[in-house]
């Protein structure tokens, strides 16, 4: 059965909110529901890579459930992987990869459980053409805090997989899934890289950008001519046969968390302008390995220290085309007038693929994702106008990675959170769930 263990500081991976919570860690498929409920909600909990408070619960008991990791089952023939919900994305990629398999949708990082893609409806480089994670789960076994065991797919208890897909892990808990992974015949990539100069040449490039994976990096500190400048990314699976296999490389950790002092306007505009000439052409193409395309940040482990002992605020919205580069130009604006930025801001198209949860974020649109650290003084000013400045657009930020939403811009962003409060686990409960539904005042 599952063992209990209380944390006094329980993080997300922005840090922020810091709440107590009681831990029971899971191992089996059968460790839940618990032998002896004490009466708390409960929260199901990965690897804590979201960035707000989707993942906490307050003086409650959270459910960790990354020792659920063995894989069940895989069919070549078909792709179709079936594997325990606690398993992340880097051990299904260390077993699929090297067989010429790959993960039909991936996210920034590959410590994400399959539990956590599927509840948070993760999104990639690909969401044009492949959509977001959950279009790829074929089903996945739900348990409620009441024993009640269900099969969820979208013939089998479809309300109850809609919901469950971005559903924040507020349905019940993911014991097992399957998905379907995409075939592949090297680990390489076929990268381009193009610098563009302001918002305009960005949504060019983005127009005419044919590949299966692109995304920009975009420069949200410098002003002038350099205002809104990046590196317009994009890539495909190489075609020709190629390696499978690499020898692991040594991660870094980093060591410290930074002082306050050290992340300001001029350290972050130091490291743009050498991250915008670092490709030294206004073009780079040849190919370049899955990991550093895919996960950049992955080879620093712990890199949200960096951000300081406060931690960091993740701010990412989509807007529709058709207020999209207004809408862009205003945020941007309004980022660079407010001293804070990010070290890898990223911005892309997302296509029209729709999602299969009911609350999923992704719609056609522009997205744009970015970090900025923690100074209360100006952060959440700061998260509250690009808030604003979402919702006036038509747009809608994304749950996962949000720690400031108010009650009402998260009911205004997702009108169908009512449907969905029908499908919510009368046992679980999150500090998410609980501010956006007005039962919980924003964290100080």
């Amino acid at each position: 059965m599952g063992t209990t263990k209380t944390r006094p500081r329980f993080e997300s991976w922005g840090r922020y909110p810091t709440l107590e919570a009681d831990v029971v860690s899971l191992h089996w498929t059968t460790d839940y529901p618990l032998a002896k409920p004490d009466g708390r909600k409960q929260l199901p909990v990965g690897l804590g890579r979201s960035y707000g408070d989707v993942c906490l619960l307050e003086h409650g008991t959270l459910l960790e459930t990354h020792g659920m990791d063995r894989l069940l089952a895989f069919d070549p023939a078909t792709g179709v992987l079936r594997c325990e919900a606690g398993i992340s994305l880097q051990q299904i990629l260390d077993f699929a990869v090297p067989h010429g398999f790959f993960l039909p949708v991936t996210p920034g990082t590959k410590y994400v459980t399959v539990g956590g893609a599927i509840a948070n409806d993760i999104h990639g480089k690909n969401h044009h053409v492949a959509g977001a994670f959950g279009r790829h789960v074929l089903r996945f076994e739900l348990v409620r805090s009441d024993g009640t065991r269900f099969v969820c797919s979208p013939i089998e208890n479809p309300e109850w997989f809609a919901a469950t897909i971005g559903g924040m892990g507020l349905t019940g808990l993911m014991t097992w899934a399957e998905i379907r992974l995409r075939p592949i015949v090297s680990r390489k990539i076929d990268y381009r890289g193009d610098k563009f100069h302001g918002i305009d040449e960005f949504f060019v490039l983005s127009q005419a950008a044919n590949s299966e994976y692109t995304v920009a990096w975009i420069d949200c500190v410098s002003t002038g001519r350099n205002f809104a400048r990046g590196i317009f990314m994009q890539g495909d699976h190489a075609q020709a046969p190629g390696p499978l296999t690499k020898s692991k490389e040594p991660k870094l950790m980093f060591p410290i968390d930074l002082p306050e002092i050290a992340l300001n306007r001029f350290s972050m505009a130091a490291f743009n302008s050498l991250y915008f000439h670092k490709q030294l052409g206004q073009r780079k193409i040849g190919p370049v390995d899955y990991e550093p395309f895919f996960y950049p940040l992955d080879t620093v482990l712990r890199w949200n220290r960096m951000y300081g002992r406060h931690g960091l605020l993740q701010f990412q919205n989509v807007l529709p085309h058709a207020s999209g580069r207004e809408g862009m130009l205003e945020i941007l604006t309004a980022i660079t007038k407010s001293g804070l930025a990010s070290f890898l801001a990223v911005i892309k198209f997302f296509g029209d693929v729709p999602s299969a949860g009911m609350m999923s974020f992704p719609a056609p649109g522009v997205m744009l994702a970015l970090d900025f650290p923690i100074r209360k003084d100006v952060s959440f000013d700061l998260a509250e106008r690009l808030a604003k400045i979402t919702l006036e657009h038509g747009g809608r930020m994304y749950s996962a990675k949000d720690a400031r939403m108010t009650a009402e811009q998260f009911q205004a962003f997702y009108p169908q959170w009512q449907d969905f409060a029908r499908y919510v686990d009368p046992g679980f409960d999150s500090a998410f769930w609980q501010r956006v539904t007005g039962r919980r005042p924003l964290n100080g």
